[in-house]
């Protein structure tokens, strides 16, 4: 089994995803776009993940790849292949389908919590999981209308749409949960990350959040693998 990720900036990585597919041995090849790599054909991958960055859906022609992007995660989806997309890469979903992404109403840096909807907590990929998510958020833009046709899964106060699901087995998630130990820390060196964590928590907030995450990391890491373990089931399945 093999799977191409593309990734926006060389941090944003699947974290703790790498762990689970190497001991699964499913082969993945990474895309860094915004170092100018171009996707390859898709023929013979079994899974595209989009991971985050500090880039926004709209900005175009500032990064002109991303169009190539959506045309790439359009093309696969129409085919009902799976698909994972997490901050950036679940607004990158939304937006390449016909949805709607915007300047979210307040910016959501911390651990947090998401609620599963009635749809989500009967979604294969939540199999197992409580109606209420712990997870680490990172973000200031926000799906703003779904495409037609997709399903709400999740959300929050601040952040109505946190996970939807199109077809079979594409899904988008807001939130992250595959962070690793070394997120905080590497993320906070990102001059557009550090300023949106100052902005929401104060001066000096990369300590406290990474302390956050420290204390919260067994529980992401329990959700990870769940949650890997589900979506790795809708891709042996199909």
């Amino acid at each position: 089994m093999r799977a191409l990720v593309l990734q926006h900036i060389a941090v944003e990585h699947p974290g703790i995803f790498r762990d689970f597919m190497a001991a699964d041995k499913v082969a993945w090849d990474t895309v860094e776009l915004d170092e100018g790599e171009a996707i390859p054909a898709l023929d013979g991958y079994d899974i595209l993940i989009a991971m985050g960055g500090p880039m926004d859906v709209w900005e175009e022609a500032a990064h002109p790849w991303l169009v190539a992007e959506k045309r790439a995660i359009r093309e696969w989806v129409a085919e009902d292949r799976p698909f994972l997309g997490f901050c950036l890469g679940h607004q990158l979903l939304a937006d390449a389908l016909g949805g709607t992404v915007g300047p979210a109403a307040a910016s959501e840096v911390g651990i947090m919590d998401v609620g599963l909807e009635a749809a989500g907590r009967g979604d294969p990929l939540f199999a197992g999981l409580p109606e209420t998510l712990t997870c680490m958020q990172w973000h200031s833009a926000a799906v703003t209308a779904l495409p037609a046709g997709a399903t709400l899964l999740a959300g929050s106060p601040v952040c109505p749409v946190q996970a939807f699901r199109v077809g079979r087995a594409a899904y988008g998630l807001q939130f992250h949960i595959e962070v690793t130990g070394l997120t905080a820390s590497e993320w906070g060196c990102v001059p557009a990350y550090a300023v949106s964590l100052e902005t929401v928590m104060g001066a000096g907030a990369l300590g406290r959040l990474d302390a956050e995450m420290a204390a919260a990391l067994p529980g992401l890491n329990r959700t990870a693998r769940i949650l890997y373990d589900n979506f790795m089931g809708l891709v042996r399945n199909g």
